[in-house]
């Protein structure tokens, strides 16, 4: 049966026909890949010399109607690559840039909404003119926007497009041209250029190549934009664009080279971006040179701990408890940090009041802080150079339990041992119950201002009673 003469086949023929299709149409595609799709390559004058005939070939194979279709679908399908066909004829015509944005302007408009345009263009070779629009003397910018634009759209949801024009080396001309003396002014062309780094950065194999490339300074730049000169949401896409490159290690250390750090914990109690900011931040700790750097901003632990007072969102806290938490198990001075800002108290709130994953965190960083606490107890008891993690109750225990025998001791070393340990034991307990009855206290003041009661509201003699007796056996500190 010649292919493509009826649209009736039987479950044989149909079976050949679904997969000859995709297999020539990919061998083509490959072929003039090789080739540069109209790039400049070494082997340019072979692709000019078969250029019509792959041209045909490629038009006859996306006119081949699949077994499923019928007469008159096979007959608006080809309308459609007729139309698409002459929109990429528009970007090659050198002599008329006129006719040149027009093209582009409508490959913005049909692939605005549709995949399936999306891809037939890219197949039909518009992605290599589209980027080497970008190089357009053009003082206006028109020819640089449509192009940004048309790139913009064509990427959308479409990873081959992705990596089709950074490999066509849209990165580094568009680079090029916020860098140049006009476009480094243009507000349209920095928000366009963003818009499509946010695009593109969304492609893990596209991530390394836009970090290295200089794209972040300019990022970070347009973040800080203090002159209104861009978009809120310019400033929106070059957040979830830096999120998107965080995720790639390599890129952190470019990041390290700006001041993205400090000035996003700064921004950290800007409630529309504060969730994004610590997503950024927890790639970032991921990295042994990223947590020096938030370690060494002024206050950075006290910020972050205090997101466990401000808000109550639960992504919020849980991104900011796995923060402190990876910052506490690796480092002896940032746990130490914590402590001095008093992150205790806030964690046992949190084994209170967060979510589940909020609270397993919350735990265990009390239990990292725990044993830091019991390590320093035992090296003033002369026990430092063991390495067990004891809390601070034990040490006293240590001591009595020595290689000598307890009974050779004097009655009075002994008996000033054990009120030592005493007084340990009631000065920890006295302040865990401090604590816990401050973070019950602190909920209940939060509770009264939810529920819109009087600021001169009294908790009951019942509650303060609860308060009172609670218990630590359940906490881990």
């Amino acid at each position: 049966m010649a292919w493509g003469t009826t649209s009736k086949c039987d479950g044989k023929d149909a079976g050949s026909v679904v997969l000859e299709r995709p297999l020539k149409l990919w061998s083509l595609i490959i072929d003039r890949v090789r080739c540069g799709g109209g790039v400049q390559r070494p082997c340019r004058k072979k692709a000019e010399a078969k250029h019509r005939s792959g041209s045909e070939k490629l038009s006859e194979l996306l006119k081949q109607p699949e077994w499923w279709e019928n007469e008159e679908e096979v007959r608006r399908k080809e309308q459609e690559l007729e139309a698409l066909k002459k929109v990429a004829k528009k970007l090659q015509q050198e002599g008329s840039m006129e006719v040149v944005l027009e093209g582009a302007a409508e490959i913005r408009r049909l692939t605005r909404d549709d995949p399936q345009a999306r891809t037939t263009l890219a197949l039909l070779g518009v992605i290599p003119p589209l980027v080497a629009l970008l190089d357009a003397q053009d003082p206006t910018f028109n020819s640089q926007i449509a192009a940004l634009y048309a790139l913009l759209n064509l990427a959308i949801t479409n990873d081959a497009n992705k990596a089709a024009i950074v490999k066509a080396g849209g990165v580094h001309k568009m680079l090029k041209l916020i860098q140049s003396p006009n476009g480094a002014h243009s507000q349209a062309i920095a928000e366009a250029v963003v818009a499509n780094f946010l695009g593109l950065s969304a492609l893990d194999s596209n991530k390394p190549i836009i970090g290295s490339s200089g794209a972040i300074p300019f990022l970070v730049e347009t973040l800080k934009d203090s002159d209104e000169t861009v978009s809120s949401q310019a400033k929106q896409d070059s957040l979830r664009a830096l999120y998107n490159l965080s995720i790639s290690p390599s890129n952190v250390f470019a990041m390290l080279e700006t001041d993205l750090i400090p000035h996003l914990l700064v921004k950290l109690g800007d409630m529309d971006m504060s969730e994004r900011i610590l997503s950024i931040l927890s790639n970032i700790v991921l990295v042994a040179e990223g947590r020096k750097g938030i370690s060494a901003v002024p206050d950075a632990f006290p910020i972050l701990i205090d997101v466990f007072n401000w808000t109550d969102s639960p992504g919020c806290q849980e991104k900011a408890s796995y923060i402190l938490m990876v910052m506490a198990h690796k480092s002896y001075g940032d746990r130490q940090a914590m402590i001095e800002a008093g992150i205790v108290s806030q964690l046992l709130e949190l084994t209170l009041l967060g979510s589940t994953l909020a609270q397993k965190r919350a735990s265990r960083m009390l239990e990292c802080l725990r044993a830091e606490k019991g390590k320093q107890v035992l090296g003033n008891c002369g026990g430092g150079s063991l390495t067990a993690t004891l809390s601070a109750p034990l040490c006293g225990a240590l001591s009595t339990s020595s290689s000598m025998d307890p009974t050779n001791q004097p009655k009075d070393i002994m008996k000033e041992e054990e009120e030592e340990e005493e007084e340990m034991m009631s000065q920890e307990k006295k302040a865990v119950k401090q604590l816990v009855q401050q973070s019950l206290q602190n909920n209940m003041k939060r509770m009264v201002k939810r529920a819109n009661l009087p600021h001169d509201f009294v908790p009951s003699d019942h509650f303060k009673s609860l308060t009172l007796s609670s218990t630590s056996k359940s906490l881990p500190f």
